[in-house]
């Protein structure tokens, strides 16, 4: 299933490439963006790392983790970094940051739907979850307008800017999911990039 490309009404996710590493920093080495995250800011050295092993992980047989570069649909710069990683019993975590830039504009509640996409259509998934920071309400709108629901508190889940913080879960179960009403989400199947 390498490479990967899915298409939404906006957005696009594909495989991460070397060039992505600048505009990968943009976002995990900016404090505001990475504030809620489960990590300080990123070094360039530590996203350069980020970069190898996304790209590491699509070569990898089995694949079970697919680390994709967002992007507005018909454009190729990173404006964001989503993430599935699969689990036993047809189960996937996922997780996403895009850059200040773009959000408020409805692109994180694409991004979850063509992650479900990819878990549910292309990868026979049952069940899909993430967590977030109990401070990002705005992550909180996203996961629930994405059809997912709130399951619960992990306490103490991550330890980050010095201090124990806990997460809120969410799930999303196969026969729960519904494409994004009127956008090509809804026939998004994992296919081979189009050519450069």
């Amino acid at each position: 299933m390498t490479p990967l490309h899915l298409a939404g009404a906006n957005l696009e996710l594909r495989e991460v490439e070397p060039e992505d590493t600048d505009a990968l920093l943009a976002i995990y080495g900016d404090p505001g963006a990475t504030r809620h995250l489960s990590f300080e800011p990123r070094t360039r050295e530590q996203v350069e790392a980020i970069t190898a092993r996304s790209i590491d992980s699509a070569r990898a047989t089995p694949r079970t983790e697919y680390c994709l570069a967002v992007t507005r649909r018909g454009e190729h710069r990173l404006i964001g970094y989503a993430r599935l990683a699969t689990e036993p019993q047809q189960a996937a975590t996922i997780g996403f940051a895009l850059h200040q830039a773009a959000w408020g504009k409805g692109l994180g509640t694409e991004t979850v739907h063509l992650l479900c996409a990819l878990g549910f259509n292309a990868l026979g998934l049952h069940r899909i979850w993430a967590a977030r920071s109990p401070l990002n309400e705005a992550s909180a709108r996203t996961l629930l307008r994405a059809g997912m629901t709130e399951e619960g508190r992990i306490r103490d889940h991550v330890f980050v800017h010095g201090a124990w913080r806990d997460s809120i879960t969410y799930s999303i179960l196969e026969h729960e999911w519904t494409p994004i009403e009127g956008a090509d989400a809804a026939k998004v199947m994992a296919r081979p990039a189009p050519p450069a």
